[in-house]
């Protein structure tokens, strides 16, 4: 039996992964579902000093206080942020990484950083939200939601549940310095309708798909997978255990 802890991506939360755990349960597994501070049914929690060390604490207590060992983290999107300091902060209790397209930042890197033109992004999308009179907060992708999800009902559900996500826990600067977990087996699955080829791939994916020391898998769906493609994401997820 393998332990799987689920970390969702930006604006999400544990809720996200409703289509997808059931069938990692239905395999033998369990499997937890972190809703990070300030998201999800943790919303009320939200204010716009919310970072990643409060996200990375999230997850790091659940695996002390529900004395976890040997997990797989999964990090969808923002996740990867996550997954990759927790793993740094308590190696002892992790056995894999799976980055569920997702950001894997380097050390000293924000998540605009980890990315080609990410500067440029990082400028945009926060003249855009200071536009729109929510400067601290990155707003919920509506747009990007109604073109990647086909079934009319899992749109609604999404943009009824998404929330506007805390800026400064992209923009805050991942801190690495633990040898043991640069040991860690690590995985990247990589979600090929969203691929544009004329844009450049970010220096993590590249290293993903060419180091030995990594497992490159791809995937026929877009970003939105754990609900738009919830049983080959789980295949996948499975494979790699």
């Amino acid at each position: 039996m393998t332990t799987f802890v689920l970390v969702p991506g930006a604006c999400c939360g544990g809720w996200s992964w409703k289509k997808l755990a059931p069938l990692l349960r239905a395999a033998g597994h369990e499997v937890y579902t972190p809703t990070l501070t300030g998201l999800g049914e943790r919303h009320h929690l939200a204010h716009p000093a919310i970072d990643r060390t409060v996200h990375i604490a999230d997850v790091v207590n659940m695996l002390a206080f529900d004395e976890l060992q040997d997990v797989v983290l999964v990090g969808w999107s923002y996740g990867g942020l996550v997954i990759t300091e927790v793993a740094d902060r308590v190696p002892e209790r992790v056995a894999q990484l799976i980055y569920l397209d997702a950001t894997v930042p380097g050390d000293g890197q924000d998540l605009y950083d980890a990315w080609p033109e990410g500067v440029a992004w990082r400028a945009r999308e926060q003249a855009e939200a200071t536009a729109a009179g929510t400067p601290d907060y990155w707003p919920v992708p509506v747009d990007y939601i109604r073109a990647k999800v086909p079934e009319e009902a899992d749109r609604e559900w999404l943009l009824d549940k998404m929330v506007a996500h805390p800026f400064a826990s992209f923009l805050q600067p991942t801190q690495l310095g633990n040898r043991t977990a640069t040991r860690l087996p690590r995985a990247f699955i990589r979600c090929t309708l969203d691929r544009d080829p004329y844009e450049p791939e970010p220096a993590f994916l590249l290293r993903a798909r060419s180091d030995s020391d990594w497992r490159y898998r791809e995937l026929g769906a877009n970003h939105m997978a754990p609900l738009t493609a919830p049983r080959e994401t789980a295949e996948l997820l499975l494979s790699l255990v």
